[in-house]
């Protein structure tokens, strides 16, 4: 049993995928049992779309729920802008300025905090290596501490062997 696959029109893939971006938002769910294209397919698309660098949630959430990859996309997309262009971008997309503005703050701290966490890896990598090795020659210590131990006793009942216990005299 086969099926046959069904070939979509760039029109329609387009109105599609709008309809996943703001500020429709639809869900990738909703969109499948509407318009009766499988959800893996949708999600290609999606996928698609946002490797393209376009902002589709598609998840029938508000934006401040969205993926830091679509906030982020967002970002990108009105960096540049003028304030004009900005808002014109805003009604279109159903956004509030003010929101871009802190997904772009969070945007550039991003790499700051991963630099600070960067750093507080690898001195308590250090911290570790350092206790590590002290442990090490502790345990060497140890290990040789043992062994002498170990000797002693050996010759001790070597010597008893041969020559007889001396506590018997």
């Amino acid at each position: 049993m086969t099926k046959d696959r069904v070939v979509y029109s760039t029109e329609r893939k387009k109105e599609i995928i709008n309809r996943m971006m703001p500020p429709h938002n639809e869900s990738v769910s909703k969109l499948s049992e509407a318009e009766g294209i499988s959800e893996a397919t949708l999600y290609k698309w999606r996928k698609e779309a946002r490797e393209a660098g376009m902002v589709t949630p598609g998840n029938d959430q508000v934006s401040e729920k969205w993926s830091s990859q679509d906030k982020f996309l967002v970002v990108m997309e009105t960096f540049t802008m003028t304030e004009l262009e900005l808002a014109e971008y805003c009604r279109k997309k159903g956004l509030y300025r003010e929101q871009i503005e802190s997904w772009k703050k969070v945007c550039l701290q991003a790499n700051g905090q991963t630099v600070d966490q960067s750093k507080q890896l690898n001195s308590a990598l250090k911290e570790e290596q350092k206790r590590a090795k002290q442990l090490e020659k502790e345990l060497q210590k140890k290990e040789k501490a043992l062994a002498e131990a170990a000797a002693i006793l050996l010759l001790r009942k070597k010597a008893q062997a041969i020559w007889g216990d001396e506590e018997d005299e």
